[in-house]
């Protein structure tokens, strides 16, 4: 496959797999294509055109040829200016790499992470929580991620691979999108009265059991094993966490259990508060369940794997 295949592989699962639906993703590549025809010829300039196809800000080919053909693929959830260094070690001693690729973002994906938090929006819509209330906190919360990231050094990992000479692709809410489709399936799939029950169950997804046995499984952190689940919510997606004002209005709207990868100590207060269980399922495994879906499409494909950064890799096909 070339990388541009690739790309546009992981952008086609994402998108089928976007809580949203497919429609509203449609909808919404269709409002940016006609926000950029309307804009005056000294913006267009400052315009991220991939965006017209690729609604995932922070996915992005972070730099490559997109011809290249790709054999070979070093996957991580983290990826660092060392991992590049990594990667040019490996392919010296005859396990070539013609590309990396990681999950959390760095360069322009990483400045504009903020971006896909949009996504939320309506997930929490949907739940329940007015359309206005979820939008302005939403926006809030993504205003405060825009600065956060702003003074960090985005550059760093993306000038090591410019200068090493190897492709590097991330993919960070597109594999986040897989998980959480996968996530919400398999809880649909069953019914559970007790958060105990619900927290067996994760234990049977392999990327958590290994989690569980290297002292980093699900972690309970609101309600208890006795606790009953109510209605049970996924946030495995959208950029990162929102505000500890969003998880109020999700304990208005009736949620009892909350599956999240992880949450601060501040917000786990105000849910133990509320009553609202909450399921820490773990951060990097969780980020594994997306990236290993991916990268089972692409093993299809003939293309060799060799996983570190944390990522868990476990093959379902």
């Amino acid at each position: 496959m070339t990388l541009q295949e690739i790309y546009e592989l992981a952008i086609q699962m994402a998108i089928e797999s976007d809580p949203r639906g497919e429609a509203t993703v449609k909808k919404l590549l269709l409002k940016t294509k006609e926000a950029y025809n309307e804009l005056p010829e000294k913006k267009k300039k400052y315009f991220d055109e991939e965006s017209l196809h690729n609604p995932y800000s922070d996915s992005r080919i972070l730099f490559g040829d997109k011809k290249d053909e790709i054999t070979h693929i070093l996957a991580g959830i983290d990826v660092d200016a060392a991992s590049m260094v990594l990667a040019d070690r490996l392919s010296s001693k005859e396990n070539p790499i013609d590309l990396v690729i990681t999950h959390h973002p760095s360069g322009g994906a990483l400045a504009s992470l903020h971006q896909v938090m949009d996504l939320q929006i309506d997930l929490y819509t949907n739940l329940g929580i007015p359309e206005n209330v979820a939008d302005a906190l939403t926006n809030e919360r993504m205003h405060a991620v825009e600065k956060r990231f702003h003074p960090v050094n985005h550059g760093e990992t993306v000038d090591a691979a410019r200068l090493l000479g190897i492709p590097l692709i991330s993919l960070h809410t597109i594999w986040d999108n897989l998980g959480d489709k996968f996530m919400r399936n398999f809880i649909t799939s069953r019914s559970f009265e007790t958060v105990g029950e619900l927290y067996d169950a994760l234990l049977e997804i392999p990327e958590y059991d290994r989690a569980k046995k290297e002292k980093a499984g699900p972690l309970i952190v609101s309600g208890n094993e006795k606790s009953r689940v109510g209605k049970i919510v996924v946030f495995f997606t959208g950029g990162t966490n929102p505000s500890k004002e969003i998880y109020q209005e999700v304990a208005k709207a009736g949620v009892g259990t909350i599956l999240d990868m992880h949450m601060s100590e501040e917000v786990i207060k105000e849910m133990n508060k509320l009553h609202v269980n909450v399921v820490n399922t773990g951060h990097i495994s969780s980020d594994s369940i997306g990236a290993n879906l991916f990268l089972d499409q692409l093993e299809k494909q003939g293309i060799d794997v060799v996983s570190f950064g944390g990522l868990v890799r476990i093959k379902r096909t």
